[in-house]
């Protein structure tokens, strides 16, 4: 009996770290990541791409981490202490379970970790600006959430999204195979996977705006106003969707990559909720689920052609 109770313990314990580092949204790094490192076949490395990939990962995490913990100070995810699974936070602090204090250590030790492979990184690429490269983009992800930037309180945070989830991480992933930075190429790739990231943002802010303006907490969404996010969501996915077409105009993937526009129909659906039921968070939760979806699925497209067609 006592070993039943220990066992189901240890599997709520590893369900509350799940939760607290969002492990499910880590492919929102993992799959940008990939797709950069595969731009050039010819150079992959697959020790390197293992390295860089936990680097990315690791990254991310620590910034979901201390997310969780700059909401909790500023009150934001305090308003609604129901847990949604895709926005609000985990609401692990909220519930008791988890202190401040272990989302801070737990973000410090994600950040280590991926400070030390990138060293590793840099002696295996005998590069120091990797280290430079890095120690900016831990920065931002960090400021995007923590005092005293807190860009995402300031109307900023879905740039710095964009950039991280698009141009960081797929130029990076090319870098690291190839030493080359900057590269056009690895930017323009970049492109649709910065939009739809921006896009789940976007859908996972549309439900928390009231609890995000009651704690000053200004985005996008606080701008269009709920009732019309739907409009702005549209223009972030249709940009996307430009950028895959691009993209294959240019050469840089083949006409496989149109296959991606087949995607478009969880993109509508999801627009359709966020203007039917912008006030109701149960329903929202499909939006995020299809923004996510959206996402995920693009990319697999985008990375399969760089992976099978492209040289």
């Amino acid at each position: 009996m006592n070993k039943q109770v220990n066992a189901a313990m240890n599997a709520g314990n590893c369900l509350n770290y799940v939760r607290a580092l969002r492990l499910p949204f880590a492919t929102a790094s993992a799959l940008p990541f990939a797709a950069g490192s595969l731009i050039n076949k010819a150079h992959f490395d697959f020790l390197l791409f293992f390295l860089g990939l936990c680097t990315a990962v690791s990254c991310h995490l620590s910034a979901n981490l201390i997310n969780d913990y700059a909401d909790s100070k500023s009150g934001a995810d305090c308003k609604d202490a129901r847990f949604y699974g895709f926005f609000g936070g985990s609401k692990l602090i909220q519930e008791g379970v988890f202190s401040e204090r272990r989302y801070l250590n737990l973000a410090v030790l994600f950040s280590s970790l991926s400070a030390s492979l990138v060293i590793i990184l840099a002696v295996l690429l005998r590069s120091v600006s990797i280290v430079g490269y890095f120690l900016a983009i831990l920065f931002l992800a960090w400021s995007y959430s923590a005092r005293p930037l807190q860009f995402s309180y300031r109307r900023l945070g879905e740039v710095i999204i964009f950039l991280l989830f698009g141009p960081a991480l797929v130029m990076g992933g090319y870098f690291i195979q190839t030493k080359i930075f900057p590269s056009l190429h690895g930017f323009l790739l970049s492109l649709p996977f910065g939009f739809l990231v921006t896009a789940i943002l976007f859908a996972n802010e549309v439900p928390d705006l009231s609890e995000d303006k009651a704690a000053g907490k200004l985005n996008w969404v606080s701008v269009s106003g709920g009732k019309n996010a739907y409009v702005l969501y549209l223009v972030l996915v249709s940009l996307g969707f430009a950028c895959v077409a691009l993209n294959i105009l240019l050469g840089y993937l083949t006409l496989f990559s149109w296959f991606s526009l087949f995607f478009i129909f969880p993109a509508l659906k999801a627009a359709r909720t966020l203007k039917a039921c912008y006030s109701d968070k149960e329903r929202l939760v499909e939006s995020s689920k299809l923004t996510i979806a959206l996402h995920a699925m693009v990319s697999m497209v985008l990375i399969t052609d760089l992976l099978l067609w492209q040289r």
